[in-house]
């Protein structure tokens, strides 16, 4: 998807924004979205704790927001 970007200048010629076709725009939002989840993974890979049950960490979140 090699389109032409448009950019906006200020009063000096500037760039200080882009100008993205939609498509593009929420295909990078996804991009971004898939290395932040691959970003989490790691870090909760190099934390060394030990991981637990989906289900678990489900039911100790409503713990917690039940006491609130």
């Amino acid at each position: 998807m090699a389109q032409e970007r448009q950019f906006i200048v200020n009063e000096r010629g500037e760039k200080v924004a882009v100008v993205l076709g939609i498509e593009e725009y929420e295909r990078l939002l996804e991009e971004i979205e898939d290395l932040e989840d691959i970003l989490a993974c790691k870090e909760a890979m190099a934390s060394g704790e030990t991981p637990i049950p989906l289900e678990e960490a489900l039911a100790e979140i409503e713990r917690n927001r039940s006491r609130k």
